[in-house]
């Protein structure tokens, strides 16, 4: 770092994005995104918009807000769109949380967290998951703090049932929560529904998975409109702008397209059956997911061994160096071809030991 850095960053572990390596060409499983691309008519309204870039955009996002409301059924006042569900995340933790206002989170789980947490010099608190990787709802239950839990989580992939969402938020009324449903379309329960129950409630979601949109960053919180204008106050403060123009008509169209989209998440989860099936047919324990992705591990190689052989036959996945998780890797789910090829380079290299 240089030596104009400021002091109060300089302990910051800075989150680490999986890799995009560009050397040859790889089967990506490693960074959860989708394998299909946009609808048709979500790339040609970006390619229209493409001529009005010397236009400002919309600040309130008014079209997509509308839009995202009436497909969510909530109020156009519930809905804040942000550049990518880590900007909304980020909106939420400066605007509720600080050094007397703490907050939760698993110690397994989105490593922006904790990252966040340390930017704006908010003290936190990582709960353990239990030994099999589940949430325990309890450590949750009136602990009189802020709480953010990704749901399903990542990089499990297993997933808390509306009732026990229900049980943190309606036991935490003078605390924020914040429900990260970044993988929600793959087969969880979402808490949008308990928005106008519950005024302490955010529920974050993202364009980049379901809806093939990563490389575009797009996401939204739906919130009572209370909290939602907290966090207006931050964006306004930052960056008015935050949503460009080809993003924005980019998340609009996807949502008129939303059928396309379902039915994607449709053919990933029969192909994350296919993969799970397949790989404890290889003798690998494969957690329960709820995701685009498996968590899993083999008593036959590890982790890291894995990962590194995949890499050599030209396919990613996720490997984790924290030490409870060293010998798991997450591999996000393809298109069925991807995953065929994906288990017979496992079962060769397995094979091979």
């Amino acid at each position: 770092m240089s030596r104009f850095f400021s002091s109060k960053y300089s302990s910051l572990e800075p989150y680490t994005p999986g890799e995009q390596p560009r050397d040859m060409k790889y089967i990506k499983l490693n960074t959860n995104e989708s394998p299909f691309p946009p609808s048709s008519a979500v790339i040609e309204a970006v390619r229209e918009e493409g001529g009005r870039l010397q236009l400002y955009s919309d600040p309130e996002c008014t079209p997509l807000v509308a839009k995202c409301a009436e497909l969510y059924g909530v109020k156009k006042t519930q809905v804040l769109m942000t550049n990518g569900s880590d900007e909304i995340l980020n909106f939420a933790f400066m605007a509720f949380c600080d050094k007397d206002n703490p907050i939760v989170f698993p110690d397994i789980t989105y490593g922006f967290y904790p990252v966040f947490a340390e930017l704006n010099g908010i003290p936190y608190e990582q709960i353990p998951l239990r030994d099999d990787f589940t949430i325990d709802v309890n450590d949750y239950i009136g602990i009189n703090k802020n709480i953010v839990i990704a749901n399903p989580n990542a990089p499990t992939g297993i997933a808390l049932s509306l009732d026990e969402i229900e049980k943190i938020v309606k036991s935490n009324p003078n605390n924020v929560v914040i429900i990260d449903e970044a993988y929600v379309d793959f087969g969880a329960q979402s808490a949008v529904s308990l928005v106008d129950k519950y005024d302490n409630l955010i529920v974050t979601q993202t364009f980049s998975k379901s809806r093939s949109l990563a490389g575009a960053r797009l996401g939204f919180g739906i919130a009572c409109e209370a909290l939602i204008n907290d966090m207006n106050t931050i964006k306004y403060s930052t960056n008015p702008y935050n949503v460009n123009r080809m993003t924005m008509m980019a998340g609009y169209m996807a949502l008129c397209d939303n059928d396309y989209y379902m039915n994607n998440c449709k053919t990933i989860i029969e192909n994350r059956a296919y993969t799970k099936s397949a790989l404890e047919a290889l003798g690998f324990e494969v957690l329960l997911s709820s995701a685009n992705f498996l968590f899993a591990k083999s008593d036959k190689i590890t982790g890291e061994e894995l990962y590194l052989k995949l890499k050599q036959n030209g396919i990613l996945i996720r490997h984790f160096t924290k030490e409870r998780i060293k010998d798991f890797n997450r591999i996000t789910i393809g298109t069925l071809e991807q995953m065929k090829i994906f288990i017979q380079a496992t079962e060769k290299i397995i094979r091979e030991l």
